[in-house]
């Protein structure tokens, strides 16, 4: 019988492993989890009569396969290549143009995120080309960085449609960026960036799936995440008390990252 509860024992420790995701992962499937959870039940009900505990990490172990069979972990070529041929949004995947998958550096410390490709980026399939994109480079600029060494990708890879007639960018919906996301969840595994700059509240909201206020820190996957303005918001409302916030959220991050701030860095954008 003790040797029994040991077994199980270890059974049960080595489930909770996988679960984590640490040690060894033995290829298995759902049933096979289920039908081992369940003997396990059986076997310490019987061993340990009315004082038998249920097998607390069935669910766990359920919903982490789940999670796993979801995922593609592919490489980064072969993400590129299925998310651009990418049907899960219809409506989206007929009226695009171009996939926006992003770009720079696949490698980068910094990624920023936006929310949507717009019109211009719909035409061209790179992300943050227009007005707000040219902004966007000259900050990056600023922080002695280039879009060649950091990463920029949005949460959702298609301009979201616009009905017929209908000029401009619409907003994505809460169901399309989180459609969308798992594809960018993947893109940051593979670049494992040290910092993630959110640009505006939309981004946010899809990327953390809650609004934060802009200069805090939040975390996604363990990556720390700045939020701030959305550089379209700049062009709006572009003050040089705006434009001072927006630049100190870079400050932090250039912080985080360790990077050489200089003095001349440190007073721009003020009175």
């Amino acid at each position: 019988m003790e040797i029994y509860r040991e077994a199980l024992g270890h059974a049960h420790a080595t489930l909770e492993e996988i679960a984590a995701g640490v040690g060894k992962k033995p290829k298995v499937t759902k049933r096979a989890l289920a039908r081992l959870a369940a003997a396990g039940k059986a076997s310490v009900e019987k061993i340990g009569g009315s004082t038998a505990q249920p097998f607390e990490g069935k669910r766990v172990i359920s919903e982490t396969c789940e999670k796993n069979e979801e995922k593609s972990h592919l490489g980064w070529e072969e993400l590129k290549a299925t998310v651009r041929a990418c049907q899960k949004c219809p409506l989206l995947a007929n009226s695009r143009t171009n996939v926006v998958f992003g770009a720079g550096n696949n490698a980068a410390d910094l990624v920023f995120v936006g929310e949507a490709p717009g019109e211009t980026e719909d035409l061209e399939g790179v992300p943050f080309i227009g007005k707000a994109g040219n902004l966007l480079t000259k900050i990056i600029d600023a922080m002695g960085l280039s879009r060649e060494k950091i990463f920029i990708a949005n949460v959702l890879k298609c301009r979201p449609d616009m009905k017929p007639g209908e000029s401009g960018n619409r907003k994505p919906t809460a169901e399309e960026m989180a459609t969308c996301l798992p594809w960018l969840g993947e893109q940051l595994r593979l670049i494992q960036p040290k910092v993630i700059v959110a640009l505006g509240k939309t981004a946010t909201e899809g990327l953390l799936g809650r609004e934060e206020q802009r200069g805090q820190w939040a975390e996604y996957a363990g990556i720390p995440v700045m939020v701030t303005w959305h550089p379209a918001y700049l062009l709006r409302a572009g003050s040089l008390e705006n434009k001072r916030k927006v630049w100190e959220d870079m400050l932090l991050v250039m912080e985080r990252m360790k990077m050489p701030i200089s003095e001349k860095q440190r007073g721009f954008f003020l009175a």
